[in-house]
């Protein structure tokens, strides 16, 4: 059931459903009413785990950071969980294959990358709505393997487990699913438990994907403590054309700045899908439901203007407003001016360099391809201009010893500094 859908249906009291549902945070939930009841008596606890597989979270990771940033302005206590202990066994929740296996160090890099992801969304403190970060291999490895199998094993039946959609899709699909993969979802059962009994936490948030995982943890609580706790999923993002939310001809959209500038996040959010435009304000920026209202009624080429201010509100949240203005100025001088802004993304490359190299290397090399033969794809499909011009010839080499150049690929755009 849509949000519109749920809204329409039960009138939520408590200002936390309200704006989850207003918002479009919820897909599913487990006990609404309960929930709505509960937000009303005081300040509660709710975690969204993340495992450490990248260096960086990316955009697909927002509407969960969202959803705890909802949680919080509304007076409740984000739980930031991260995942040291899951990501050694990795989640098969939304893969058709295992994950690939991280070592200890990798894990620690990337834990140290995505912490950057969350100091922009929310407030962390000692206060009773402050958010706290724990690290689930605080008490994960701290288990051994029989402690574990007794304490929690015996609560889950294979029975039940064998019914989970990623269970079965892997088994209908003769796909392997190992049994470390099939232990995950006790893992995170026994994160849920453990921040019940160290944070209060009664609400788990997480993606569609999680159901399965979240209710066996509601579950578990039950019966160790005999205590009501709660669930709610929020829908997979995905643009009006079906592509999945954060996933470009570019790669994935990183909200660390050394891995995506402030530019290229900018010009993320104005290449929205008209469609998408209302929903994706809703869900990634704070302004009110009228102003948004207004801006998704606009028609025609005035679209274009919510867009932007889309583009702004968002980069702003994570970057900073000196740094979304500085990429507006940057997209205003390049697009509206046609002139080359000292504000946008650089590429450095020495003349040697530069002499010898072939659009394609080029197109690597500015960060518009990630192999040869997608820059082949991309430059057969005449997406790449060198000052304007389309680029034609994969294997020409290019000319650019001593001046500047502006790069372009579909409505991205890069300065080639040469030296």
């Amino acid at each position: 059931m849509s949000s519109q859908n749920l809204i329409e249906t039960f009138k939520p009291r408590s200002d936390l459903v309200r704006i989850l549902l207003e918002r479009g945070h919820v897909y599913q939930a487990t006990d609404l009413e309960g929930l709505d009841a509960a937000a009303l008596t005081g300040p509660i606890s709710a975690y969204i785990g993340f495992d450490a597989t990248a260096a960086s979270l990316h955009v697909g990771s927002l509407v969960q950071i969202m959803t705890l940033r909802r949680l919080q302005q509304t007076g409740h206590r984000p739980i930031v969980l991260m995942g040291g202990g899951t990501t050694k066994v990795g989640d098969p929740s939304d893969k058709a294959t295992q994950r690939p296996m991280l070592t200890d160090a990798v894990i620690a890099t990337n834990l140290k990358g995505i912490l950057k992801a969350f100091a922009p969304f929310l407030r962390f403190g000692e206060g009773p709505t402050d958010a706290v970060m724990v690290n689930n291999a605080d008490w994960l490895e701290k288990l051994g393997y029989i402690e574990f199998l007794r304490d929690y094993g015996v609560h889950f039946t294979i029975n039940k487990m064998l019914t989970l959609e990623f269970v079965r899709n892997r088994l209908e699909n003769e796909q392997p699913l190992t049994f470390l993969e099939f232990n995950y979802m006790l893992m995170q059962s026994a994160d849920f438990l453990e921040l019940n009994r160290r944070w209060n936490c009664t609400l788990q948030f997480g993606g569609s994907e999680q159901w399965g995982n979240i209710v066996n943890g509601i579950d578990l609580i039950r019966r160790l403590e005999s205590r009501q706790a709660f669930g709610v999923t929020a829908p997979l993002v995905t643009t009006a054309s079906g592509v999945k939310m954060g996933k470009t001809v570019d790669g994935a959209v990183w909200l660390n700045a050394e891995m995506r500038s402030a530019y290229d996040y900018w010009q993320f959010w104005r290449n929205t899908e008209d469609a998408d435009v209302g929903r994706f304000l809703r869900l990634f920026t704070d302004l009110s439901l009228d102003e948004i209202a207004r801006l998704e009624a606009l028609g025609g080429a005035e679209i274009n203007e919510a867009k932007k201010v889309l583009a702004n509100e968002a980069t702003t949240m994570l970057h900073g407003r000196e740094a979304a203005d500085t990429a507006a100025g940057a997209a205003r001088a390049a697009f509206e001016e046609g002139t080359l802004s000292q504000d946008l993304p650089t590429v450095e490359l020495s003349a040697e360099t530069v002499g010898a190299m072939s659009n394609l290397a080029l197109m690597i090399a500015a960060g518009f391809a990630a192999s040869n033969g997608d820059a082949r794809r991309q430059i057969a499909g005449g997406a790449f201009r060198i000052d304007g011009v389309k680029v034609a010839d994969a294997n020409a080499l290019v000319s650019l010893a001593g001046r500047e150049a502006e790069l372009r690929k579909g409505n991205a755009r890069k300065r080639l500094v040469v030296t």
